[in-house]
């Protein structure tokens, strides 16, 4: 069975959440769907997307989950953004939260680091 994914974030200001999402992701968008509509694909068959829709925005909740979280939460700190929130879970899963101008939240989830892990 396949799996696609193509999970949305309204936004109020689009120009200013294509700023910050840039900086967030790492990249412009993979493409421009329309004037309104950019998209990231952040795996094959799996992308996130911002669409100006006022009155929709800030009520988004994604977590991404990556293999490479503290190198990944490291790159997002260079470009001069910071999580608003760390966790570490009693399972050692860690993950850092986002939020966007409009108060969408986005997380980075990563497995424990090394020196978390169980023996």
């Amino acid at each position: 069975m396949g799996l696609d994914l193509y999970a949305g974030i309204p936004v109020n200001d689009y120009t200013v959440a294509l700023q910050w999402y840039e900086r967030l992701l790492g990249s412009p968008p993979t493409f421009i769907a329309s004037n309104t509509e950019a998209v990231w694909e952040l795996a094959e068959h799996r992308s996130v997307f911002i669409e100006h829709r006022p009155g929709h925005a800030g009520h988004a909740l994604h977590t991404i989950f990556v293999d490479d979280f503290d190198t990944r939460i490291a790159q997002i700190a260079d470009r001069g953004l910071e999580p608003t929130k760390h966790e570490t879970y009693s399972n050692g899963v860690r993950k850092a939260t986002y939020h966007d101008p409009d108060g969408n939240e986005i997380g980075f989830g990563g497995a424990p680091s090394d020196h978390n892990r169980p023996a």
